[in-house]
């Protein structure tokens, strides 16, 4: 009766969707359902509930007046003890000759690749009602995974009791639905190992990198570090660790921000490239005195110039050209102040609600160069793909197929938002940006044989506490596209408050080209320009994040091997 008992219950019980990523060859499980033994009891078969409860309480480590107020409930058929059961506790159980106590299979959750992309995945955690997906895509898609429970009509008799002869009509369990994510399993993988060596070396706090397709918006790899492990969510030291900085949390992101601005003055035909301003090295204004960041004056400067040098007077003076409201309205355009509609929970929508007043010139000002608003990671990878994207803004995609029970399956296009800024103003962009890598801050971030395309960006982090910016720390943040002229992929590093090195050139760029030159080798992607042996070399002996962090585990390891060598002699 008890097995049979089980049996209908688990008819009623949908199996859980599972979660794969992607590479160039198939798909790679991050989240799949696995068996395992659970104990249940059939109350009215248990003849002494008290009894049976505590000697149950002592060998799983139980409440036992928990157990005793299920064991007490006689009109019930199926009481749940305890869910995985480790093998020595099921021994127990199976030896134990407990009366209505008894052994069945059930599914729960794993995570094959512990900490992999665990930010996008989530995980699934008890709730009141009972397993739920909390976090990520688990989360996000909790009515798709779940699926829809069964139903069960029995007859009962006069006090609520079940006639267990009486009628019977089941409704079985709709399984949920699987998911395959945009990531790719191996450049995830590579970009979390490049990501942790760069946290390490540059003794930071933490960091993240999105990796987008430009022409389609679909995310190739959304990394962060520190991260968890899911199969032990438990034993994180904070919950913030759960949470995915790339959506949730927000910055002013600095001189990063500036081609924004440039490309919206461009696109509004107020300036060109050539466009000449007179740099005195500080904008004066309400008060305030706005300097560059090196606290120099350049005298005649093109717009150019101004991202090569990334002057924040020269941000000014395109915002000026663009006006107010203008430069809002751009701002609007490119998706900054609302949220992008990723599949992901906890995102933000940034903040420029400080611009609401058109009269205040200072706060317009700032935001030219990155200061005074915010933004999340996500929007500001979006801006740029924008850029990339022929001047088409493209709603980041995290869902690349949905796979139904029965086993057809519907793939997720890709979905334009709007054109923000024309061509003639990407193709100028682009060209202003390519001349930043070659002669400005981003040096580092370029690879031989291609045209990169980015801009760096060394903000100020707000002080919690009060007003201003807090001392002595920073954000490295680098975003670029390439290849040029026919862009493939839109990437975003964001370093945090690095501590061995002050400048995002050094922190965030070298990041950046090491990872551009994995992706272009990985998609087999023919150099466009041409190059030395040379260049390649020095190259390669300044982007070791990689290589520094293999040899880093494989002298932890020997030194492991070792210590245990030395305890067993």
């Amino acid at each position: 009766m008890a097995d049979n008992q089980h049996n209908i219950f688990k008819k009623l019980i949908p199996e859980r969707g599972e979660i794969f990523l992607k590479d160039k060859d198939g798909l790679f499980p991050v989240a799949l359902n696995r068996e395992a033994k659970m104990a249940y009891a059939v109350p009215l078969e248990i003849d002494d509930p008290q009894k049976t409860s505590l000697e149950i309480a002592g060998s799983l480590n139980l409440n036992p007046e928990e157990l005793l107020a299920k064991f007490s409930k006689e009109e019930d058929l199926y009481e749940v003890i305890k869910h995985r059961l480790n093998d020595e506790e099921a021994e127990k159980i199976k030896n134990s000759g407990w009366k209505g106590v008894h052994l069945a299979d059930e599914i729960y959750r794993y995570y094959p690749s512990g900490e992999l992309a665990s930010q996008v995945v989530g995980f699934v955690g008890w709730e009141k009602e009972g397993l739920a997906g909390k976090y990520g895509t688990e989360a996000f898609f909790e009515k798709r995974l779940s699926g829809k429970e069964g139903d069960i009509f029995q007859n009962r008799d006069s006090s609520g009791n079940w006639i267990t002869v009486g009628e019977r009509k089941i409704t079985e369990a709709q399984n949920g639905e699987s998911l395959i994510l945009t990531l790719d399993h191996i450049i995830q993988y590579e970009t979390e190992k490049i990501l942790k060596s760069a946290v390490d070396q540059f003794a930071a706090e933490s960091g993240s990198v999105i990796i987008m397709e430009t022409s389609t918006g679909r995310i190739l790899t959304l990394a962060n570090y520190p991260t968890f492990n899911p199969n032990e969510y438990s034993q994180v030291d904070s919950m913030d660790l759960y949470r995915n900085p790339v959506v949730s949390d927000t910055y002013e992101c600095g001189s990063v921000f500036k081609p924004i601005t440039m490309a919206s003055a461009l696109d509004s035909n107020r300036l060109t490239p050539e466009t000449i301003y007179v740099d005195s090295g500080a904008v004066k204004e309400a008060g305030y005195s706005i300097r560059n960041s090196d606290l120099k004056s350049y005298g005649r400067q093109t717009m150019t110039e101004v991202l090569e040098k990334s002057l924040n007077t020269g941000a000014i003076f395109a915002q000026k050209s663009l006006g107010n409201k203008n430069f809002l309205e751009y701002l609007k355009r490119f998706g900054l102040g609302e949220k992008t509609g990723i599949e992901l929970t906890g995102e933000s929508p940034g903040d420029i609600s400080n611009l609401k007043n058109l009269k205040s010139n200072i706060e317009f000002f700032t935001a030219s160069f990155g200061q005074g608003i915010t933004v999340t990671p996500l929007q500001l990878i979006s801006a740029y793909n924008a850029l990339g994207n022929d001047g088409v803004l493209l709603k980041p995609q995290i869902l690349e197929k949905v796979v139904y029970p029965d086993g057809s399956s519907e793939e997720i296009p890709p979905q334009e938002v709007r054109r923000v800024v024309s061509r003639k103003a990407v193709l100028q962009i682009s060209q202003m940006l390519r001349s930043v890598v070659v002669k400005g801050h981003g040096k580092r971030a370029d690879v031989p044989g291609y045209l990169v395309v980015g801009k760096t960006g060394t903000a100020q982090v707000a002080n919690t506490e009060k007003k201003g910016y807090a001392e002595g720390q920073h954000i490295g943040s680098f975003a670029g596209f390439a290849p040029m002229n026919n862009p493939r992929f839109t990437i975003l590093v964001r370093i945090n408050n690095p501590q061995a090195v002050e400048w995002a050139e050094s922190s965030a760029a070298p990041v950046f080209g090491e990872l551009m030159k994995f992706l272009l080798d990985y998609y087999k992607i023919e150099p466009t320009e041409e190059y030395t042996q040379a260049s390649m070399d020095a190259f390669n002996a300044t982007h070791k994040l990689r290589e520094n962090l293999i040899k880093k585990e494989q002298e932890a390891e020997k030194l492991k091997n070792e210590q245990t060598q030395e305890t067993h002699n």
